[in-house]
């Protein structure tokens, strides 16, 4: 089971209010290294918060966390690889969102 640790100091002021778990342990729960984490961390895929020497992540990562390891284990696919998913996940959902808001518009129009 992973531990939860309490609210240590927050890198980001959305981070404030969410549970934070442990890096070490999620990387011994899931057989995987810390660099591993560190690296997801430098393509900005992941934040980790540090206080007194202990990493934390937020629990609000862990869907995508997870996501990113079934990629990598799973499919074999590299950093690299997973970054550019991950950005293209990012464009698919934004322009989802403008789909959805010139529906809304069009709607108005067409009630005219």
């Amino acid at each position: 089971m992973l531990k939860i640790g309490p609210h240590p100091l927050k890198k980001t002021e959305q981070m404030k209010n969410e549970k934070l778990i442990s890096v070490d342990e999620f990387c011994t729960s899931h057989a995987i290294e810390f660099s591993f984490m560190r690296n997801l961390e430098d393509f900005g895929l992941i934040e980790i918060v540090v206080q007194k020497d202990a990493h934390y992540i937020s629990e609000s990562q862990l869907g995508k966390l997870e996501h990113i390891l079934r990629l990598n284990q799973d499919l074999d696919i590299n950093l690299e690889g997973i970054d550019a998913i991950d950005n293209l996940l990012q464009q698919v959902k934004s322009l989802q969102k403008e789909i959805s808001r010139l529906r809304s518009r069009l709607c108005l129009y067409e009630d005219i």
